[in-house]
């Protein structure tokens, strides 16, 4: 028995177990997951959809009929047919607030350490969030072209380039929730998260094309303005759509080249932002 006992002391002991990698299947499984929760929480309490179901009914009457009586377009040019592709934008960069004040709330409220409880892939939180919020994006993105069907607008392209438009808006939209992301995450409250997130995203899209033409604004705002990504984006959408698109008489580079630019902007903007937020959800998670 004491030779038992000395032979069991002496082993050496166990290496720590290595956790296991996650499959792409358990990833993506993850991700489910964590939307369906995501969109359970949406279903319990509706309102949260404002910004993607009220919002864009309200600025696009708002603008159209109020702000448009102002606006003279070169051509004379309908300016629901201009304002509609720029409200487009508008709404789906606006919206991406809302990943930031999700995130913000998991992490403040403790959920996320609950989280670390569980054999989960740990990126499937922001994941799920960015899947969740390209859902609701969808839905606004409808209901702002419902809107301009409602008040007479409409592309002018065909569908296949309508849809181009659409999902090129959308693929702009994801890149830059990942930026909101980031606010979200470096915040130390659901107010906050929000309020800088509107902070930074609302001068971005004023000082832009989205609803007014740039070619009588001052040479420094204007030259700023033609770089502005909004610009490029809301332009490649009002070509895909053939809408009234006065930037296209610009000679810088992005107003030119719409379309490149935005898939330029939005390669930058991902490559950049998703793993920024990823290294931010680990710091936090782990503190």
């Amino acid at each position: 028995m004491s030779t038992a006992t000395l032979t069991t002391a002496s082993a050496p002991p166990l290496p720590p177990a290595v956790p296991r990698p996650h499959s792409l299947l358990r990833k993506v499984s993850d991700v489910a997951v964590l939307s369906l929760r995501n969109l359970v929480h949406i279903s319990r309490e509706p309102f949260q959809l404002s910004d993607v179901t009220i919002q864009p009914v309200l600025f696009t009457l708002l603008f159209v009929y109020v702000f448009g009586a102002g606006v003279v377009l070169p051509g004379g040019a309908d300016y629901k047919d201009f304002a509609i592709p720029g409200l487009l934008v508008f709404n789906q960069v606006t919206v991406t607030v809302g990943t930031g004040v999700g995130l913000s709330t998991d992490v403040n409220t403790g959920v996320i350490d609950r989280f670390r409880t569980l054999p989960m892939w740990r990126p499937g939180v922001l994941v799920a969030r960015s899947v969740t919020d390209l859902l609701t994006a969808v839905l606004g993105a409808a209901i702002v072209a419902a809107t301009g069907f409602a008040i007479g607008w409409s592309p002018h392209e065909g569908v296949g380039r309508a849809l181009a438009a659409f999902a090129l808006v959308l693929l702009f939209g994801y890149a830059v929730s990942w930026g909101c992301a980031c606010i979200g995450l470096l915040s130390k409250g659901v107010e906050t998260a929000q309020a800088l997130g509107l902070l930074f995203l609302f001068p971005v899209v004023f000082m832009s094309n989205a609803l007014v033409p740039t070619q009588r604004m001052t040479p420094w705002l204007r030259d700023l303005t033609d770089w502005n990504p909004i610009s490029a984006v809301t332009a490649a959408a009002r070509e895909l759509l053939g809408n009234p698109n006065p930037s296209a008489s610009i000679d810088a580079w992005p107003m030119q080249h719409p379309v490149y630019a935005t898939l330029a902007w939005s390669a930058a903007l991902l490559l950049v932002l998703a793993p920024a937020a990823t290294v931010l959800y680990r710091r936090r998670a782990t503190n």
